[in-house]
């Protein structure tokens, strides 16, 4: 995982060479498919909701687990970029790399609910089973 991302890195350095886009060009381009990951999670998480509603349990719990993750994904961040420190103008395109990606892994888990889970699965719990 850290591999890919010092890989999109150096990638996206030598591309500010040879495309002439700035830092701040390539932190916003970052943070554009940070915030468009987001905006993913939060379509399935309400796909989720409305697909559920009949499963009060379910609810009060799923709303839980997605508060838990965000605590989580934010002290992850934190332990990464420590608060009022400066590690660099990349830093702002970093911390959207790591916000996208694990954004990206939550909406995986998340659609087993909406999209279901391997045929076969036998512990699909509360997932739909295809």
């Amino acid at each position: 995982m850290m591999k890919k991302l010092l890989h999109l890195i150096l990638f996206l350095s030598l591309s500010n060479s040879l495309f002439g886009q700035s830092q701040t060009e390539m932190n916003q381009v970052a943070c554009d498919s940070a915030n468009k990951a987001d905006k993913e999670l939060n379509q399935v998480f309400q796909k989720i909701l409305k697909d559920y509603k009949e499963d009060t349990v379910f609810i009060k719990n799923i709303k839980a687990a997605q508060l838990q993750w965000i605590k989580l994904r934010d002290a992850d961040l934190k332990a990464i970029y420590t608060p009022g420190e400066f590690y660099g103008s990349v830093e702002p395109m970093c911390r959207c790399f790591i916000l996208e990606s694990k954004t990206k892994e939550r909406i995986k888990f998340l659609k087993t609910w909406t999209e279901g889970t391997v045929e076969g699965d036998a512990c699909t719990g509360t997932r739909k089973n295809n």
